[in-house]
């Protein structure tokens, strides 16, 4: 399973006792920011995009935001296009609803949208559809490799 392959990544970094996992599931935004109970803002969603040299690029964002199509494009010089759940098992080897940014092949970029940066921390998955993890932004930056901190996002308007 997905939870303990990061499970183990944590223990490697000192992170463990921060793995919060649950009885319910916390595949989107909304039940995740219920089960840990915080505002959806402070959910980090990890999002999963195709590069156009056919790999993969992660972007994580607040829970109350939604990628910036112009923005996007100005950062990477191409149009996003989400993986589809297939291809995210493939590249990541997560599941859809417990997609984080940890523990990722080589290949695949992490990069951190500017939205997380108002927070004391954030609970991106932790590789399964019941778990989250508490970070600061920056041991989010340091234990997901990010490689830049990235303004592609706008917030959801509902």
């Amino acid at each position: 399973m997905s939870i303990q392959r990061t499970k183990r990544f944590f223990e490697t970094q000192g992170f463990l006792d921060r793995v919060l996992e649950f009885d319910a599931c916390s595949a989107t935004v909304e039940l995740a920011a219920a089960a840990v109970e915080v505002i959806p803002a402070r959910i980090a969603k990890t999002l999963s995009f195709k590069t156009q040299e056919g790999g993969c690029l992660l972007v994580v964002t607040a829970g109350d935001q939604k990628i910036d199509n112009a923005k996007f494009k100005g950062i990477f010089g191409y149009k996003a296009k989400m993986l589809t759940p297939d291809e995210v098992r493939d590249y990541l080897g997560y599941e859809i609803g417990g997609v984080c940014p940890f523990d990722l092949p080589s290949s695949v970029a992490v990069h951190l949208d500017e939205s997380l940066r108002r927070f004391d921390a954030v609970y991106p998955a932790c590789g399964s559809a019941n778990s989250a993890v508490r970070l600061t932004c920056e041991e989010l930056f340091l234990l997901s490799n990010a490689h830049t901190w990235v303004d592609v996002s706008k917030e959801i308007i509902s």
